[in-house]
C-alpha cells in the first residue's frame, strides 16, 4: 500500500485559483484513465477552469499506456489511474505517495447494438451462454477491464471459443465495435460503455465474477508544490466531481 503520511494532504483542500503574477500556474497537465473521461469533459475540468482561471490540459489513455508515456518522460502534473499502478512509479519517485486521493471505482458491464435485446447475464451460466451466442466479443487488452476479462474468460474454460471470433479493440471505447457492426457484444468498465450513448448498456457482469478497478489521482513529484495541481487535485475529490462521477456510473470513494 502507498505511505501516504504527511502533514497536509492536497485532495481535502479547497480547490483555490493559483497567485495571479505566476504565468507558469495558468495551466496544468493532467494524465487520465478513460474511466472517468466523460465526468471529466462534461463538468469537472470545465468547472474546475472556470472557479480558477487555470487551463487543463488533459490526455486520456488507458493507465498502462500513460505509464508508458511516463516512462518515456512525457510531463504530468496530476495522474489519473489504477491505484495499483501507482506502486512502480512510487517506488521510483514519480509520484509523490504523500498526495495519494482516492475518487471511485468503476465495475465491468457490458454493452449490445443500439435496439437489441438485452441478454441475461444474471448469473455466471447465463453469461457464459450469452458469450458463446454472440457472433463476437469485443474488448480491450490494454484497458484495465480488458485484461480482467481475458482472465476471466480463462477462468470460464471459454477462452479459446470466444477469442476464436474476437474483436479485440487497441484502446478506446469498446462499445463503438457494436454501434458499427463489428461485434454483437462490448466488455468494458461501465463509465466507459457510457460514452457510446448510441450503446445500449445491457447491465454490469453478475456480482460472483464482477471486478471493480479503483482510481486514484496524485501528483508528480516534481508538481506537488504547484498550487495549480494541488487545486486541481483537490477539485477532483470535491462534491461537484462525486456527482459527476455517480452520474457516469462510477462510484464515489467514501472520505476516511
Amino acid at each position: 500500500m502507498l505511505d501516504r503520511n504527511s502533514e497536509t494532504h492536497p485532495g481535502s483542500a479547497t480547490a483555490q485559483a493559483p497567485a495571479e503574477d505566476d504565468p507558469a500556474q495558468h495551466s496544468v497537465t493532467l494524465f487520465s484513465a478513460l474511466a472517468v473521461r466523460k465526468a471529466l469533459d462534461e463538468v469537472v475540468l470545465p468547472a474546475f477552469t472556470r472557479s480558477t482561471g487555470v487551463a487543463v490540459n488533459a490526455v486520456f489513455d488507458p493507465t498502462a499506456q500513460l505509464v508508458r508515456r511516463i516512462d518515456a518522460g512525457q510531463p504530468f502534473d496530476v495522474l489519473i489511474g489504477v491505484t495499483d499502478s501507482f506502486h512502480p512509479l512510487a517506488r521510483r519517485r514519480l509520484v509523490a505517495p504523500n498526495t495519494l486521493t482516492a475518487l471511485a471505482r468503476t465495475g465491468v458491464g457490458l454493452a449490445v447494438p443500439p435496439g437489441a435485446p438485452r441478454p441475461d447475464i444474471s448469473t455466471r451460466s447465463a453469461l457464459v451462454a450469452t458469450l458463446r451466442a454472440a457472433r463476437s466479443v469485443a474488448y480491450s487488452r490494454t484497458g484495465a477491464s480488458g485484461r480482467y476479462f481475458a482472465g476471466l474468460l480463462d477462468d470460464l474454460g471459454i477462452a479459446d471459443e470466444i477469442n476464436a471470433t474476437a474483436t479485440v479493440i487497441e484502446k478506446g471505447f469498446v462499445a463503438e465495435a457494436v454501434v458499427d457492426g463489428r461485434a454483437d457484444i462490448a466488455v468494458q468498465q461501465l463509465s466507459e460503455l457510457l460514452f457510446v450513448p448510441q450503446a445500449d448498456i445491457a447491465g454490469p457482469l453478475p456480482e460472483e465474477v464482477q471486478h471493480y478497478s479503483h482510481l486514484s489521482a496524485i501528483l508528480n513529484t516534481g508538481s506537488t508544490r504547484s498550487p495549480a495541481a494541488r487545486a486541481l487535485l483537490a477539485h477532483l475529490r470535491g462534491p461537484l466531481a462525486a456527482e459527476a462521477y455517480t452520474d457516469t456510473l462510477l462510484e464515489p470513494t467514501a472520505e476516511g
